[in-house]
């Protein structure tokens, strides 16, 4: 089956192509003969009842330098697309929630990778919180009284911003750390919404593991080592992709977030593990596919749309 794809993303000629997820699905489907369209955020419109973007056909080679060709651009009723995979990168802000709205019009006719009503009503840090019993202990709060007292309980913690990605303004506060009040300042100016406080895992140095879920099974890892003068893993802030499995306690995870991903339509998911603890569930724009598939892992891209065309057929 041939289907009409388009794609909801930042603007490609940005993107690292090789370590990008999206790329990775877009060079699969047009490897299966799916025509494919492009547009980022600021192209949708809604007139009326209709959900029109002007979007542009796509090409896509696996090239540094060279791997894209878009052609003329045209105003397109969206339901016209059998699929739109919905991959623009946080922030997770109002913009990025308008852009929910707008999909779930459409959805599920056109089918909306993933779900766009369950994007927005699942914030990856915030979701995971409904598995509190497979987390490190954990605090979502901006009062400093909290804070503290959290603090004292746990000792070393890191604290992030909720709607945060990337690694961007992750740090670790050990119990006495005299910098504790002017991050909490800084923070306080820079965030209006509550942040993420957790206990430290020393074990991080060990890795932090991207678990990739499709259609709620699990499709493929890859454990992400930090330098050893950083303690955030991600790829994009220096940390080393390395081959690995899942341990006894990591499949007991991915078939605890099963139902609850599939009765959400969140068809693809990454999760962080540290130390057989769950940390985040990634809904908005996953990564990892090609670090997989490049240390000999499974083709989770492929997997991706076997699911996709199993639900178009």
């Amino acid at each position: 089956m041939k289907l009409k794809v388009a794609v909801q993303m930042d603007p490609i000629a940005r993107i690292n192509i090789r370590g990008d997820s999206t790329f990775a699905l877009l060079l699969e489907a047009q490897k299966r003969g799916h025509a494919l369209s492009y547009y980022t955020p600021e192209k949708l419109s809604l007139k009326g009842e209709q959900l029109v973007a002007s979007v542009q056909p796509l090409t896509v080679r696996d090239q540094d330098g060279d791997h894209f060709t878009l052609g003329d651009a045209k105003r397109v009723d969206l339901e016209s697309f059998d699929v739109i995979l919905l991959r623009q990168d946080p922030p997770f802000d109002l913009a990025y929630i308008t852009t929910t709205h707008f999909l779930e019009r459409i959805h599920p006719k056109t089918l909306v990778v993933n779900n766009p009503a369950s994007v927005r009503n699942a914030p990856e840090k915030i979701f995971v919180m409904e598995f509190a019993d497979l987390m490190p202990p954990t605090l979502i709060s901006r009062d400093k009284d909290e804070i503290n007292a959290f603090r004292a309980e746990q000792g070393d913690v890191v604290m992030k911003p909720l709607y945060g990605h990337g690694g961007a303004a992750v740090f670790r506060i050990t119990p006495n750390d005299m910098n504790f009040g002017s991050l909490y300042d800084m923070f306080s100016v820079t965030f209006r919404e509550p942040w993420v406080i957790q206990r430290f895992l020393p074990e991080v140095k060990h890795g932090d593991k991207r678990i990739i879920l499709v259609d709620g099974e699990f499709a493929g890892a890859v454990n992400r080592v930090p330098a050893a003068d950083d303690l955030r893993s991600n790829m994009v802030r220096g940390g080393a992709a390395a081959a690995t499995d899942l341990s006894p306690r990591e499949r007991e995870i991915c078939e605890r977030l099963k139902p609850a991903l599939r009765e959400r339509g969140l068809l693809f998911v990454g999760i962080d593990v540290i130390d057989g603890h769950l940390t985040e569930i990634n809904v908005t724009s996953p990564t990892g596919i090609r670090a997989i598939a490049r240390l000999g892992g499974p083709d989770v891209a492929a997997r991706i749309w076997d699911v996709i065309a199993a639900k178009r057929a």
